[in-house]
Parts: structure tokens; C-alpha cells; sequence
């Protein structure tokens, strides 16, 4: 063991770690979970450290030695991916700190043990010219960026999945329903046709809400007066973590503003929700529509991927559906909990970020992984009992609404009751009664006319 020392007090840290004391009393103080913070995060921020130390070399603050022993430690994390020697739970008091320090504390050490002959402080040489309130929600935002492409990428797969079902059943025409009753007929090409259209604009809504992510708060410092920063390090430090990371980062024009208030936490995760909730709609007719097999609709068959029943043989549920409704349903209390936490901010700053970033962050993941097994275990191989669509439309009673045109609404409301009455269908009420010829008839209920409306 070796001692290290800071405000506190003194405490024992294994000799062999990489973390120091003030990782080490994160993890106990910060009992709340054994989730450690998002994998993306501490990437980012080593992506930030190596940043600054190129920027403050610049400013002629950090002397060539010890930058390029920041520089090789970070190169070493990011190239191997061992994040083993940061351990700070992921929901943790002090608005990131404890995670700023666990990655100073890496680097320094790191940096020591691949060249002896230089001494790194974790505050004065790896936190030169930042603070915890403008590196953290950086390093938030680029992890959220980062996870960005694969739930963009699966969001498309939904889109263009319901476009080709749209087209693969254009001409199955089904009954439609408003309000669990019986409504006019349409086909489930356009159905599949709409649910395309309505994840075409979470698709666009997630875009633009993601846009204000990419504006950064670095150079700000605590809150945001750049105290401690050169003119230098706050005029390059943007550009250089866009050389480090590969991303198109921007400063904010106002840090101050940056710094205290997390409003763009609030639209993405807003973003997220619509899509969780949309998910969740669609899944629920999904379930509704493949209900039976015998005493259901029936309509939709899902693909049979486990037992459903530990004693009734042979049950098939939709357990995919289902567990996308949960993804769903716990998106949405991720973006409760965003929303209080950003209204909880106070001042110059919000001390609540960590448990908006482990809800961001899980949401994003959490959706991708429920549209890829939506598309890949559900919808990919979903088929429509074409014979049960077409019998519902001819003996439904609310398909002579075409009649209303013609015969008016009260005319059409009383041979819609006989039907229901005498369980006759609509066809043979107008036959029996001379209401109309039989050629007329056959116009006015063929498919395509029920479909698209007279012309």
C-alpha cells in the first residue's frame, strides 16, 4: 500500500493501482451502484486530457517533457482500451469530480511508470487549465454523440424494414379500427407505410436534437470565466480535442451559460422518449394484431422465438414486442429523471449531471439494442393471415360508410343495424331490398374502392 494525502486527510491506496485517494473515496462514499461510469465517458475525457496537454504546450504552460509523457499514458489507454484503473460508480455526488480526479489520477501515474524520470501531478499538470464543470459535460456530450451512429444506424434499419413490409403487403387489405371498434377498411401496406413514416421522423427529430450536443462548455472552467485558462488554451483547445477525437466539437459563445445550465440534456433525452414512446405504440399493436391465435385478431403472425408457458403446451407469446415495451417504458422515467435533474441546477452550476448522463446514455443504448431485435426477431420474418383480413372486411357491417355518399348517413346507419341485427351482410341487405343493382354493388365494395374511395 502507499499513502496518499488531500484535503480530507491521509488514506491507504494499493500500490499498484493507478487510481488515487480521490477515486478511492468515491467508491466509498458513492455505495449506490456497482455500475462504473459509461465506458464512452472515460474515453472521451482521456481524449480531453490529451487535448489539454497539447494546448497548454502551446501556451508555453506545460513543458515538453511532461506533455509528451500525458500524451504517450493517454495514447496507451485509448489504444489498448483498458479502463480497469477507473472505478467511480456511475451515479456520484460532486457533478463529476470524482471521475475528473479517477482520470487525472490515471494519467499521472501512468505517465510516471512509462518514463521514471518525469514527475506528473494529476491537478497541475493533467488538470492544467480545466475544472471538473467544463471537462465532464464535454466528456458527456461525446459519449453521447459517440453512441449516436448505432442507434441512427438501427432507427434506419426500423424505417426501411416497415417501408419494404409496406410494399410486400400494399394489397392485403385488413379492417381498420379507431378506438378498438370496427372503422373502414385500408391494406396493411399502408400501415406498415405509416409506422415508416413515423420513425422517419424520429429519425429527424433525434438529428437536430443532437446538433446542440456538439457545442462545448471547455475553456470555461468553474463557471465559466475562464479563470485559470490562457487567452491561448481557450482560443485552441476546441480544435485540438477535435484532432484527438475525430469529432466537429464547436465552443459555446456564451460559457457562462454553458457552464451552469444543461437544457440540451433535456432536448436530447426529450428526442429519446418520442422514440421510446413510438416504439412502444407500435409494439403494442404488434401485440394486439398477432392476438389469438383463435380467440384474438389474428391478423399478424410473429415469428415463434421461445415457449411462452411453463404449463399450458405449446403457447407462443410476443416476447419481442414485449420487451421493446419495456425498453420504452424505461426510457421514459430516464427522461423523468433528466428533466428533474436539470431543473434541480442551481447557480452558476448543476451538480446533478452524473444521473443524467447514466440515463442518456443507457437510453441510447437500450433503444439500439431494442430496434435490432425488433428488426431481426420480429419484423424480418412477420407475416399477415391474409385469409382472416379478407373475411373480417366482407362480413364487417361498417363497410357500407361508402354507402353514405349515396344513400346519405341515416339511410346508411339503419341498413348498418339491420346487418348487425340479422348478422347478414351489407351485400345482401341492399340485394334483398332493391336498393341498389347488383353491379353497383360489386363496385362500390371491391377491395380497391374500399380502399381508396370512389372516384
Amino acid at each position: 500500500m502507499r499513502i496518499e494525502e488531500d484535503c480530507v486527510g491521509k488514506m491507504e491506496v494499493p500500490d499498484k493501482a493507478l487510481y488515487g485517494i480521490h477515486a478511492l473515496r468515491a467508491v466509498g462514499n458513492f455505495t449506490i451502484t456497482k455500475e462504473l461510469v459509461h465506458p464512452k465517458i472515460i474515453e472521451s475525457y482521456i481524449e480531453i486530457k490529451k487535448a489539454a496537454a497539447i494546448t497548454n504546450h502551446g501556451a508555453n504552460t506545460l513543458d515538453v517533457t511532461k506533455c509528451n509523457a500525458i500524451i504517450k499514458a493517454c495514447d496507451q489507454l485509448l489504444k489498448s482500451g483498458d479502463q480497469s484503473g477507473f472505478i467511480t460508480p456511475s451515479i456520484q455526488g460532486g457533478a463529476g469530480t470524482s471521475t475528473n480526479m479517477n482520470t487525472n489520477e490515471v494519467i499521472a501515474n501512468l505517465a510516471m511508470k512509462l518514463d521514471s524520470n518525469v514527475f506528473i501531478h494529476p491537478n497541475d499538470d493533467v488538470n492544467q487549465s480545466q475544472s471538473t464543470n467544463d471537462t465532464y459535460p464535454t466528456a458527456g456530450k461525446m459519449a453521447m454523440l459517440k453512441l449516436i451512429p448505432n442507434l441512427l444506424g438501427e432507427l434506419e434499419r426500423l424505417v426501411a424494414t416497415f417501408t419494404k413490409l409496406g410494399q410486400s403487403f400494399a394489397k392485403t387489405i385488413k379492417l381498420g379500427r379507431t378506438q378498438l371498434q370496427d372503422a373502414v377498411p385500408t391494406t396493411y401496406g399502408k400501415s406498415f407505410h405509416a409506422y415508416a413514416s413515423l420513425f422517419k421522423r424520429d429519425l429527424k427529430r433525434i438529428k437536430h436534437a443532437s446538433a446542440e450536443l456538439k457545442t462545448i462548455s471547455m475553456g470555461g472552467t468553474a463557471i465559466g470565466t475562464g479563470m485559470n485558462a490562457s487567452k491561448y488554451y481557450q482560443q485552441h483547445i476546441v480544435e485540438n480535442i477535435n484532432k484527438c477525437s475525430t469529432m466537429n466539437l464547436k465552443s459555446d459563445e456564451d460559457l457562462i451559460d454553458a457552464v451552469q445550465n444543461t437544457d440540451h440534456f433535456v432536448t436530447f433525452s426529450a428526442a429519446l422518449k418520442t422514440l421510446a414512446v413510438n416504439l412502444s405504440k407500435v409494439s403494442n399493436d404488434l401485440r394486439l394484431l398477432a392476438s389469438g391465435p383463435q380467440s384474438g385478431l389474428d391478423e399478424l403472425r410473429l415469428p415463434k422465438r421461445q415457449a411462452g408457458s411453463s404449463i399450458m403446451p405449446n403457447k407462443i407469446n410476443p416476447v419481442i414486442p414485449e420487451v421493446v415495451n419495456q425498453v420504452a417504458f424505461e426510457v421514459i422515467g430516464f427522461d423523468a429523471t433528466v428533466t428533474a435533474a436539470s431543473e434541480a441546477g442551481q447557480l452558476e452550476l448543476n451538480a446533478f449531471e452524473p444521473i443524467m448522463f447514466k440515463s442518456i446514455l443507457t437510453a441510447e443504448e437500450h433503444l439500439t439494442n431494442a430496434m435490432q431485435t425488433l428488426v431481426d426477431n420480429c419484423l424480418k420474418d412477420i407475416d399477415v393471415n391474409d385469409d382472416k383480413c379478407s373475411e373480417d372486411v366482407k362480413k364487417s357491417a361498417v363497410t357500407a360508410t361508402i354507402l353514405s355518399p349515396i344513400l346519405g348517413y341515416v339511410k346508411t346507419t339503419k341498413i348498418i343495424q339491420e346487418s348487425l341485427k340479422k348478422n347478414e351482410s351489407v351485400k345482401n341487405i341492399l340485394l334483398n331490398h332493391n336498393i341498389l343493382d347488383e353491379q353497383k354493388i360489386d363496385e362500390l365494395f371491391s377491395p380497391e374502392n374500399l380502399v381508396n374511395g370512389s372516384k
